[in-house]
């Protein structure tokens, strides 16, 4: 899955949610811009890693840097679902 297939997909899972302000695909790909980067500019994630700091994201995993090298950390639910063995 690319950047733009991820976007279409979260959009699309995005308007199935409960009433309220709907997100774009605009929206949604500024917000992965910001997240994660772009060739211009480094994204919150990396300057969080930069500053030596960790970034965890719930269940979802964490990232970490060591030695200028990032490297993510599945958390326990994401490893469960890829295992079908969610609960």
């Amino acid at each position: 899955m690319d950047k733009s297939q991820l976007i279409e997909m979260t959009a699309r899972r995005a308007a199935d949610g409960p009433e309220g302000r709907q997100l774009t695909a605009d929206d949604i790909g500024r917000i992965l811009d910001v997240l994660f980067g772009t060739v211009e500019q480094a994204g919150t994630i990396a300057e969080a890693l930069k500053a030596r700091e960790s970034v965890a994201l719930g269940s979802f995993g964490s990232f970490q840097a060591a030695d200028g090298v990032a490297t993510f950390r599945p958390g326990v639910a994401l490893t469960e679902y890829l295992r079908e063995q969610t609960r």
